[in-house]
């Protein structure tokens, strides 16, 4: 098994005849998903997501795949092809179409649909090609034919890329649930066929790589809702992925069944599922649906919520409960239902949000004390299955952490796949196929781009370490004023403290270490501003170090009069 090593250089020009393969998201983490192929000097995207933050980025919005190695070529791109519709397959299209806006969107109906109710907020009218499985398109040299594969939102599409170097198969995310609700099975016969005329690069979805067995069906959950929704006394709140079709039907069906209204809550919410109603694939019984405005006029009992927020995102509504800053108050006796996975990385804003809906007196239900969730990635046996059906003759895992990655290396190994023909890459790594090889050749520009605000990749490491720093340590502020001539001091020193615990008046004892080494150095001659902040900043911070142990920010401004 290949794997990148940190001294990998640029890649050579891609040799006449072979497929380049650039991952700029997706390897390395579960988020981001972007692929590059290239052939000829024209290049094809496989999705374009979002990865979103974890707690060491404070402030951040959003982390974007970075398009530096795009931006000169982004006239040689011939389209994006979007697997499915989650926010880390289609979460950074508009960003990229921001760098040119006429790159033509292939995707299946809802999908298509999603990313054009995001465009909409970017003032961005795309050009869309509308596929579905069965479905061949020539996009430039690429021959693309699309396959269905189950997910947890209908719709989601693998795509099996033909080019004079050999074919490429992209899973997207998939799993291989044999009962799925909307009865659209991932269709192993195309995949065998596929694998009959030679897969050359399998790119496959790793996520559940590590979790032996079978992913129980979706159709599961229906039978533990309905236990959850007899059970309950009061409200039932339901939080959710706004884009997950199925589970939300299956809460709808409970309520109906329990005599309850139900109500959207969450702008990506009642987006998403109004989309899918209007495109048949949510089936809403007349009246069950209501607006949220009108609860206060239903009892408690007939009230379902249907709301964002299961990963503990700050800003989603079920935080926002949990934390007393919603309109919609928590009260003893709700029931709240946390319908998903816990992302990895998310886990402590999680249990963040179930203890302070705990606290308020709800019964919370999760996938640790519930089956409430199923997951919509195939485990290991499934891939091993879908690995002998397909016979790749190199074996690529991508969307997943590193564990991940490897554990389904391992698997395809086992399944029979050479060793030397299986590349464990990450983000920016360069995967070439040549003569029915696929090697490591080179590794591009992929690291984080930030979304903060209305600010896309201003924000640094370093900015976010300063966020950090002034987060956990403070912030000290000293204010001199000296001489322009002889740099001695005039007034001050002033010092402040905000967050770092220690009492302005506890500064009084550092003073005469300041107005020692600015003395110093007015006799050294040296009366360069930013010299003397350096001096003041190295006093200051010694001082706090061996008093408190503690390194707060230290923010030293000189003025010269």
């Amino acid at each position: 098994m290949s794997h990148p090593h940190p001294e990998l250089g640029p890649p050579p020009p891609l040799a006449e005849g072979a497929l380049r393969v650039t991952p700029l998201g997706g390897l390395g983490e579960i988020g981001r998903n972007m692929t590059v192929f290239e052939y000829g000097g024209r290049l094809l995207i496989v999705d374009c997501g979002v990865l979103f933050p974890e707690e060491e980025q404070p402030g951040v919005d959003l982390i974007l795949p970075d398009f530096t190695t795009l931006r000169d070529r982004l006239d040689d791109i011939e389209g994006i092809v979007l697997t499915h519709g989650h926010e880390d397959h289609i979460g950074g299209v508009p960003y990229l179409l921001r760098e040119k806006a006429d790159i033509p969107l292939i995707g299946s109906k809802l999908t298509l649909a999603l990313i054009e109710a995001k465009l909409q907020e970017h003032r961005i009218r795309p050009y869309t090609l509308q596929v579905k499985e069965g479905d061949r398109e020539r996009v430039g040299p690429f021959d693309c034919e699309f396959v269905a594969v189950n997910h947890s939102i209908p719709d989601a599409l693998a795509v099996a890329i033909r080019t004079p170097a050999g074919m490429a198969v992209h899973t997207g995310d998939f799993k291989m649930d044999q009962l799925p609700l909307d009865g659209r099975l991932t269709d192993l016969p195309t995949f065998a066929r596929l694998g009959e005329e030679g897969i050359d690069l399998l790119l496959a979805d790793s996520t559940n790589a590590e979790v032996p067995g079978f992913v129980p069906l979706e159709r599961d959950i229906s039978g533990v809702l309905r236990t959850v929704f007899a059970g309950a006394q009061k409200r039932i709140i339901v939080a959710s992925f706004a884009s997950h079709v199925h589970r939300i039907q299956q809460i709808l069906d409970a309520a109906h069944a329990y005599g309850r209204r139900v109500a959207f809550v969450g702008r990506s919410m009642v987006r998403n599922m109004g989309i899918a109603r209007d495109l048949g694939y949510l089936r809403v019984p007349a009246g069950l649906v209501v607006d949220v405005k009108t609860l206060d006029d239903l009892p408690d009992h007939e009230i379902v919520l249907v709301c964002t927020g299961s990963q503990g995102e700050p800003m989603a509504a079920l935080s926002r409960m949990a934390n007393r800053d919603h309109q919609i108050r928590i009260v003893h006796g709700d029931t709240v239902i946390l319908a998903s996975s816990l992302i990895p990385g998310n886990e402590n804003a999680v249990y963040r949000v179930i203890n302070g809906l705990t606290r308020w007196g709800a019964n919370v239900v999760h996938k640790g004390n519930a089956k409430v969730h199923v997951s919509g990635h195939a485990s290991a046996g499934e891939l091993l299955y879908f690995y002998n059906i397909c016979r790749p003759r190199n074996l690529m895992p991508v969307h997943g952490e590193w564990r991940h990655l490897r554990a389904n290396a391992e698997l395809g190994a086992l399944t029979g796949v050479a060793p030397d023909h299986i590349v464990i890459a990450e983000d920016g790594v360069v995967v070439d196929l040549v003569d029915g090889r696929a090697k490591i050749s080179g590794k591009v520009q992929a690291g984080y781009v930030y979304v903060d605000g209305l600010s896309v990749g201003d924000v640094t490491e370093t900015s976010l370490k300063d966020r950090r720093i002034l987060g956990e340590e403070g912030i000290i502020s000293v204010f001199v004023v000296v001489d322009s001539t002889s740099g001695k001091i005039v007034g001050g020193p002033h010092i402040h403290s905000r967050g770092s615990g220690i009492e302005d008046s506890a500064f009084a004892a550092v003073v005469p270490r300041i107005e020692d080494a600015l003395a110093k150095s007015a006799q050294d001659g040296v009366a360069e501003t930013h010299q003397l902040q350096q001096l003041i900043r190295r006093a200051v911070g010694k001082w706090v170090s061996d008093s408190y142990r503690r390194r707060p920010m230290i923010l030293p401004v000189v003025v010269e009069v």
